[in-house]
Order: C-alpha cells, then sequence, then structure tokens
C-alpha cells in the first residue's frame, strides 16, 4: 500500500498485539483471505459495470490473488483477472526498503513473474515508484515503459504534489485517451493539501500531459462533481485523460464521511486495531457484509458516490490486506 511499507513478515509489535485474534479466526471459520478479497473486488466490479459497462478496476499490490494457488506457477483465477482491467504495483523498482532506494532485485524479480502474467493476460500494470533523484527516475520510467507498463515515478510518498522533475510526463503526447491500453503514463496525485482551492487543484492537473490521474474523491470535506471531474480530463495540448478515483477496501479511515463517531468507543465487530504506521487507519474484516455494504452494492455506498461524481474508474487500495491476516 502507499501508505506504509508492506513487509513479507508482520512486524513483532503487530504480531503480538493480534495474534490471539489471527489465530481464533483460521481455526474456527476456516477463512480463505485471498479468496475474500477476490470475491470482494468482484462484487466491487459487478456493481460499477451493471451502472457502467465501461468503469474501470484497478487493485493496487495483491499481485498474488492473480493465481488460484501460492505462488506464480499456480494456474490463474480467470474470474478475478475478467473483473478487474489493470494492476497497480508500488516499489517496483524503487521504494519497498526505503523512498529513493533500488529495491531488493530478488524482491523485483518475484513480483515481475506475477507482473508479466498480468501483462500477458491483457491488463495493464502501472508501477509506482518512490524515488527523488532524477538518474533514479529516468530508471524508473525506463524499465516500466521497456516491459510494456505504466509508470509513475514520484518523488514524494504523500501524493500531495506533481513530481517537479521530469518538466513533462514520461512518453508525453496528445492522445484522447479513453482507454487504460491508449495510455502511456499516469499521475498518482491522492492527496490535495497542498492545494489552496478546488479551482487551484484543477488548473495544476489541466495544465499537465498525464494520460491518467488517480486522485481522491474530496478536497477536504468537499467531493468533486462531476462537472469539476469533467475538468480534469483536458490535458494542456488538447487530448484527454481518464480520471480514476482512490478507494481503500481493506483499512477504514476515519476522515471519511461514513465513519461513525461512536466508533471511538464502541466499534462495530468488523472493526479492528489503527495501524501503528498510518494514523486514523484501521484494520477492518473486510469479508464482513456491514463493512462491504459500506464500500459498494448499493445506492449509499462510497462507489456509489464516486460513480455518481463521474469518474472513469477506481483505484482500489489495501486489496493486499490478506497479507495481515495469514
Amino acid at each position: 500500500m502507499h501508505k506504509y511499507f508492506r513487509f513479507f513478515f508482520i512486524s513483532a509489535f503487530f504480531f503480538v498485539s493480534s495474534c490471539e485474534s489471527f489465530v481464533s479466526e483460521s481455526t474456527s471459520n476456516q477463512i480463505d483471505y485471498r479468496q475474500e478479497m477476490r470475491i470482494f473486488v468482484e462484487h466491487i466490479s459487478s456493481y460499477a459495470h451493471a451502472i457502467d459497462p465501461n468503469f474501470i478496476i484497478i487493485p493496487q499490490n495483491g499481485q498474488e490473488l492473480l493465481v488460484q494457488g501460492e505462488d506464480n506457477q499456480s494456474e490463474v483465477n480467470q474470474e478475478y483477472i475478467d473483473s478487474i482491467d489493470g494492476i497497480g504495483r508500488e516499489d517496483l523498482f524503487y521504494g519497498y526498503e526505503g523512498d529513493n532506494i533500488a529495491t531488493d532485485p530478488a524482491v523485483t524479480e518475484m513480483w515481475l513473474d506475477y507482473l508479466t502474467l498480468a501483462r500477458d493476460e491483457g491488463l495493464t500494470v502501472l508501477v509506482i515508484d518512490y524515488c527523488s533523484t532524477p538518474e533514479n527516475m529516468d530508471i524508473s520510467s525506463s524499465r516500466s515503459a521497456e516491459l510494456g507498463f505504466l509508470s509513475c515515478a514520484a518523488d514524494r510518498r504523500e501524493l500531495d504534489a506533481i513530481p517537479v522533475y521530469p518538466a513533462v510526463p514520461f512518453s508525453e503526447n496528445d492522445t484522447v485517451v479513453e482507454t487504460l491500453q491508449q495510455a502511456h503514463n499516469f499521475l498518482y496525485l491522492i492527496n490535495p493539501a497542498q492545494y489552496s482551492s478546488k479551482k487551484e487543484f484543477i488548473d495544476a492537473i489541466t495544465a499537465t500531459n498525464y494520460d491518467v490521474l488517480v486522485m481522491d474523491l474530496y478536497f477536504g470535506n468537499d467531493a468533486f462533481t462531476k462537472e469539476e471531474v469533467k475538468q480534469l480530463r483536458h490535458k494542456a495540448d488538447g487530448g484527454s485523460r481518464l480520471v480514476l478515483c482512490y478507494l481503500s477496501i481493506g483499512e477504514a479511515e476515519d476522515y471519511r464521511p461514513y465513519w461513525q463517531p461512536e466508533w471511538d468507543e464502541n466499534p462495530p465487530e468488523w472493526l479492528l486495531e489503527e495501524n501503528p504506521n498510518w494514523a486514523g487507519n484501521y484494520r477492518v474484516r473486510y469479508w464482513d457484509e456491514e463493512w462491504q455494504n459500506i464500500i459498494s452494492g448499493n445506492t449509499d455506498s462510497y462507489l456509489e458516490a464516486i460513480l455518481h461524481a463521474g469518474f472513469d474508474g477506481v483505484y482500489l487500495d489495501l486489496v493486499d490486506a490478506f497479507w495481515d491476516f495469514e
């Protein structure tokens, strides 16, 4: 996930604080945590496509869900693959062990086995590397391009600004981008806090030529409207871009409209402990029906608000939350 570094093993702190509940759930209920996340994503996809058949679904990380088994040699999970249009992967070349630090080649190669599988299955792969020096940003973009992946070399993990370098997007073009397959690059900017107003944010984006924008539904507490999303599609060179909306499905965020004040003292059963690495974010039993209904499947859901605002698709974060329970 973009909010903190995700390692292969649960930290000692996290393990000690959560071990008892994990063992209880896994032994008493025999939950298949990976399959439950697949089902959740598939439900989101099904609901969105019933309203907009062209709506784009992109899960971030959790590439292991592409296959049935425990490794990339397993049979592909075609139902899951058919429900999504792409997959995002953070830290592929830079950022896994620290910003602007090259990711261990063994980790990169392991992930690439899954990502090339995704590409060969017709999915668009979006790579987000956290690096800030021009040399590393160039390497990140070039390596992604060689593999046929879209690249965003983000110079700030906060994802709150348009990168200063390069001066123009990698593989800049004036294409009218209507599908992911037509895109050559993307911008991941989900925290607009540095901008003083919606207008300033919109003006900054429309002065660029990025092919895809991943952004938040809200500017502070104010949701972007359909007209504002329409404005954000305009590229400076006359082309157009796709505008995707960020949505966390593996953690609850206490700054979202769905959050109830009473949860601070009396949380629902599906709401678990706060993420020690990211204040205001809470682990959830993402397979719980009540949580899933908050996210999708009805007219009061978060996804419904995204669809109502006219976004071209959704970018799903914390899809790899199954690791916390495994």
